[in-house]
């Protein structure tokens, strides 16, 4: 079962600038602004004036331009301000915006009428009705209908009085797609109860499925019951480093209302270390919003999933749980910057995405600044590439997840992994998986191989240009797929995410009784992928003496093609991979029957894992080596 859940992001989805009218005092426009699915053609007419507006007005800060161009310096190895991180009063004092500047925001927001409601030294809040924004934004505000569905917009580009100087970086919030809810809500009860049937193998090929059929050329082995820290530790070189002294963060929406036990019972029941006093913490909003929407409960896997395998993986790095009021923009940005802003730690693990198509400069930017704030105090963000492949059967268009597709974050790929007998590494190929049934007598697999059932994702940006340490490591083929001058290419490290492979993890869900219980399941997706290389990467900072790291892709494509790093490939024995896999089809128990299925591995939608860079892989997985590679000279 594949983790990842996606956030939603079209509540703040914005588009492409216009011209102000010439007889008005002198504008500049936010590009960004407009939604392209607000057309001519989806046009309603104007929204009504008094109907409400609720937006951010996020701030420029004193220095764009070098902030983004100390991150880069920062975080290159082969820069001599390589490692010189500022710290969080010094990353603000140089980059944050005025009170000047804040001060002529706020006047001018509340001289079109608007009402300011907070004021944080990322954004201006504001809400007000649609007559006092379009004012303050020298733009009209439309009703348009998306899929279906009508919603607010801008019929042109979003503008500011060029009085303020660039103090403005964007506005989110003038389109209202999909909705925002303004109910304070209670977080639910946990999700229902997952479990895995079996046979399983214990360790890779450990238990062969001889009663089922053949899959290219000979039996295969059921699925493993799920890995744990001990088989990913040996796999990914882990050696006698724990992440001692390491400060991980992990961010997510909403809370498990049973984290602290269900990690302590896993810990204990998997031989990882006990949790100590004070180890893993917690940094909560006030409120929680859009529960229904974004399916609350369904977030507390995804926790669980995060906090368990940095653990398992780092068992002495200290683990701060950052948990988002919704899976909404505005939301997870808040979020992130409460790490940065606070440097809560060093090394930070995002399991959630959206589509491309869904984000747009404006909010590109919002999240570039914080991650580029982050980077020039030593913060680095991992993030999921995403469990659908290129996309194309989810979406119907061959695109990158973002924010992995961010120039400032490390894009975390997936793997399919098998952990021998004795702890011992065998192969990976890259996380691609087709499905195929059993027939109903038995005797042979229908339309073998079968269909896609989900794959890393990965592919070329059509929106990110080619960043700095991809060139010369990513084939042009790629980088020069939607655009000759070359654009960010997705993965750029990974690990474990095929959930027929996958990672065991513990928590506490609802059964049918209604009773609340512990339960344990396997589970995979790069939400598995991101949290393992983050808990990596906090090992490798414990050997390079507790500096950190931060923004590590120059880092890692440093690395490339040397023994530290697995080159992962599809297929890697030439024979076809496959394992076969018992599923309860109620989810629970066999009451109702059971569904037997085999699983090709290494068939990612269009993308493959081959001999080099690949665009579901990166460069490929931590290797023995891997970690020491980062002890200082």
């Amino acid at each position: 079962m594949a983790a990842t859940l996606p956030m939603i992001a079209g509540a703040l989805a914005l588009g492409v600038p216009a011209a102000h009218a010439a007889d008005t005092p002198a504008r500049a426009t936010l590009a960004g602004t407009k939604p392209a699915w607000a057309t001519p053609r989806a046009d309603q007419g104007a929204t009504p004036d008094a109907a409400q507006v609720t937006a951010r007005v996020y701030l420029a800060g004193r220095d764009a331009q070098g902030l983004a161009a100390l991150a880069k310096a920062v975080s290159d190895p082969a820069s001599a301000s390589y490692g010189r991180y500022l710290s969080t009063r010094q990353a603000q004092s140089r980059f944050g915006a005025t009170p000047a500047q804040v001060a002529a925001v706020k006047a001018w927001l509340a001289q079109a009428g608007l009402q300011v409601t907070g004021t944080t030294q990322h954004y201006v809040s504001v809400s007000g009705d649609v007559a006092s924004a379009e004012r303050a934004f020298g733009t009209q505000l439309h009703d348009f209908v998306k899929n279906g569905r009508t919603y607010r917009a801008p019929a042109k580009a979003a503008t500011v009085p060029a009085s303020l100087n660039g103090a403005v970086l964007t506005v989110t919030g003038l389109d209202n797609a999909p909705h925002q809810a303004t109910a304070k809500d209670q977080l639910p009860v946990p999700s229902a109860v997952f479990r895995n049937a079996g046979p399983f193998s214990s360790y890779y090929g450990s238990r062969t499925a001889s009663t089922l059929p053949d899959a290219y050329g000979g039996k295969v082995p059921y699925a493993v019951q799920g890995y744990t820290g001990r088989q990913l530790r040996a796999a990914y070189g882990a050696g006698a480093y724990t992440g001692k002294g390491v400060r991980v963060a992990i961010t997510d929406a909403y809370a498990s209302p049973t984290i602290a036990f269900d990690a302590a019972t896993y810990a204990k029941a998997h031989g990882d270390a006990r949790w100590k006093t004070g180890q893993l913490t917690q940094v909560l909003p006030k409120t929680y919003t859009h529960t229904t929407d974004c399916k609350a409960a369904g977030w507390y896997g995804e926790e669980t999933l995060d906090v368990e395998a940095v653990h398992a993986v780092a068992p002495d790095a200290h683990v701060t749980y950052v948990g988002s009021a919704s899976c909404h923009d505005d939301d997870l940005l808040d979020a992130l910057n409460k790490v940065v802003d606070n440097h809560l730690a060093d090394i930070v693990s995002n399991s959630w995405g959206d589509l491309e198509s869904s984000e747009t400069p404006d909010l590109a930017a919002a999240y570039d600044q914080t991650f580029q704030l982050g980077a020039v105090q030593g913060i680095g963000f991992y993030v999921s590439s995403g469990d659908d492949g290129d996309e194309v059967a989810n979406s119907g268009t061959k695109q990158v997840d973002v924010p992995a597709s961010s120039a400032w974050v490390t894009a975390v790929g997936g793997t399919s992994l098998a952990v021998g007998k004795g702890d011992r590494y065998l192969w990976e190929t890259g996380w691609g998986t087709q499905k195929a049934a059993l027939s109903a007598d038995g005797t042979s697999w229908t339309d073998f191989p079968g269909t896609f059932n989900g794959g890393a994702g990965g592919g070329t940006s059509k929106t990110v240009p080619e960043p700095f340490y991809q060139r010369g490591v990513v084939p042009n083929a790629l980088a020069q797929a939607n655009n000759a001058a070359g654009n960010r290419v997705v993965p750029d490290i990974a690990a474990l995410a095929d959930p027929n492979t996958g990672f065991k993890v513990g928590q506490t869900q609802t059964f049918p009784d209604g009773s609340q219980r512990y339960s344990e399941y396997r589970i995979g997706g790069t939400s598995l992928a991101a949290p393992v290389v983050a808990a990596v990467q906090a090992l490798a900072q414990q050997a390079r003496g507790g500096k950190p790291i931060g923004f590590a892709n120059p880092a890692i494509y440093a690395r490339y093609g040397t023994r530290v790093l697995h080159d992962v490939t599809d297929n890697p024995t030439g024979t076809g991979l496959a394992v076969a896999r018992v599923d309860y089809k109620n989810q629970y128990d066999a009451s109702e029957g059971l569904l037997t299925s085999v699983r090709t591995l290494g068939a990612d939608s269009s993308l493959s894992a081959v001999k080099g860079y690949d665009d579901v892989t990166g460069v490929g997985t931590p290797a023995k080596g891997y970690v020491e590679s980062y002890k200082k000279k």
